[in-house]
């Protein structure tokens, strides 16, 4: 997220000195899926066309069940009136960090330090001084402002003492990545499977070299052994439950992870403001989170260039807070918690009336371009313009 942050804030021609505490860019599966919204955002940078190249284009989505199989299907086409984009763009996170880093390479604006840890922070009337240990040392920095887009266990965010309301759920989730192909068995781009004992969501992206791979996530057991839940017979095993197979899946890699549903008390503690998963975490279901923290940073940066460029006064900054965090709460924590709720979903009359539900909205096009702008962050997006 400090790389979105970064390239928004040099486009407004604002100099940025991005820390990062890793020594090299994470590989390992997070975020893949990209709403119409953020392509909107990235397309003055480039950004959008690269990932278009290197990206795969879902036009469509659905929502099946475990025992009774696809329930509805949902055409993205239908927003073509909404937005350029009507489709969701699958790419892996890593890789868009990869055409940021490269994008910004070379910026006047942009200069970037690995392998620096943030420890503290320090407010001024007039600047922010960021303790930090790198190779060289401990050292301070100092700088005009300071956003904290360094993930869920945020030092900003607890050295600006903001809390970080919500819950976490008990069970992790599995992640397994495989290279079979759901594709010839009716599976779209994007999937979302209801079942009140094994839930799961099934998503393509674009892969390596070899081939594009598969995503397949499900809950776990919170007692479950973590090495077990790993475990590549294991993730057969769950695979093969959810679709037999003559051959055994070929699995590329398992991911546990733990989930939280949190919000920040506030984005904005003086001159440190928070974006991305310092100021927000949810669960995967719906490819949102990074999404909504793209957006955080290119609202921010906005609110920047006005401060630094046009004498804006620095209260423009708890616009920013007031527009984020409530659509934060409003949009990106209800929707996932809901389609959670929705996945797990015990009752067996309640199961029904959702599922009918579904049915009727897929069915009906006016109904269906309702559901899409919501579930593609279009309402959610525009909600937060309004907030003054």
């Amino acid at each position: 997220m400090g790389s979105a942050a970064a390239l928004f804030l040099c486009a407004a021609k604002i100099p940025v000195l991005l820390l990062e505490r890793s020594p090299e860019v994470y590989t390992d599966p997070r975020a893949a899926t990209y709403h119409p919204p953020t392509l909107e955002l990235f397309e003055a940078s480039g950004i959008t066309d690269e990932l278009h190249r290197r990206g795969l284009i879902a036009s469509r989505w659905q929502f099946r069940d475990r025992q009774a199989g696809l329930i509805a299907e949902f055409d993205l086409g239908i927003l073509k009136a909404d937005t350029p984009y009507p489709y969701r763009l699958q790419c892996e996170q890593h890789k868009l960090v990869g055409m940021l880093q490269d994008k910004l390479a070379g910026d006047e604006n942009y200069t970037f330090r690995q392998n620096v840890s943030v420890t503290d922070i320090k407010m001024g009337d007039d600047d922010v001084l960021v303790s930090a240990i790198s190779a060289d040392g401990e050292e301070q920095l100092k700088g005009s402002f300071v956003i904290g887009a360094d993930g869920g266990r945020s030092v900003v965010r607890k050295s600006l003492d903001i809390g970080f309301e919500g819950f976490t759920y008990p069970e992790r989730f599995l992640v397994v990545t495989t290279r079979h192909d759901y594709e010839p068995q009716g599976f779209a781009y994007s999937n979302y499977i209801a079942d009140p004992e094994e839930w799961c969501a099934i998503f393509k992206v674009p892969g390596d070299s070899t081939s594009a791979l598969w995503r397949v996530a499900f809950p776990t057991d919170p007692a479950a052994d973590e090495a077990s839940l790993l475990d590549f017979g294991s993730a057969e095993a769950r695979l093969q439950g959810l679709i037999p197979a003559d051959t055994p899946y070929p699995i590329v890699h398992t991911n546990l992870y733990q989930v939280h549903q949190r919000v920040a008390t506030t984005y904005r503690v003086g001159r440190g403001l928070l974006a991305g998963d310092a100021a927000h975490v949810n669960n995967p279901l719906g490819g949102m989170g990074l999404n909504f923290g793209i957006h955080d940073a290119a609202n921010l940066a906005e609110k920047l260039e006005q401060i630094w460029h046009q004498d804006a006064p620095l209260t423009l900054l708890d616009q920013y807070d007031r527009q984020r965090r409530q659509v934060a709460e409003d949009f990106l924590q209800a929707m996932t918690i809901q389609n959670k709720q929705m996945l797990e979903e015990k009752s067996v009359p309640v199961r029904e009336r959702r599922m009918a539900d579904m049915r009727a909205i897929a069915a009906d096009p006016e109904r269906s371009r309702q559901h899409l702008l919501n579930t593609s962050m279009i309402k959610g997006f525009r909600a937060a313009a309004k907030i003054a």
